[in-house]
């Protein structure tokens, strides 16, 4: 099982795309527009930002599952880390520069 360090709320590309080669389970919500995730995404559930509070307690999950929370540039999914966390999500964390630097 992958382990990390919880010194921030983000977490790196690299990290992210290792864990996903390992098979490792990951949560991620991807929090940009539909047509943004329909045109690429790397799986996960999408909930855009602009939904997130109106859904946030009806998210399925343990309050400390850790949840990567993705977006482009990693701008709104900061956001949604931060509205996540708010709401007692401790493990909510942000996918540090987005897709772009998954993509890289």
């Amino acid at each position: 099982m992958w382990s990390y360090q919880m010194e921030d709320n983000n977490i790196s590309a690299a990290e992210l795309k290792q864990r996903i080669s390992e098979n490792d389970p990951v949560v991620i919500l991807d929090v940009r527009e539909e047509l943004e995730f329909h045109t690429f995404n790397i799986g996960g559930e999408n909930i855009p930002l602009g939904r997130l509070p109106l859904l946030i307690e009806e998210l399925d999950y343990e309050k400390t599952t850790e949840i990567v929370l993705i977006c482009q540039h990693g701008i709104r999914s900061l956001t949604a880390t931060a509205l996540l966390q708010a709401a007692g999500f401790v493990n909510a964390r942000n996918l540090q520069g987005g897709l772009v630097a998954y993509r890289r």
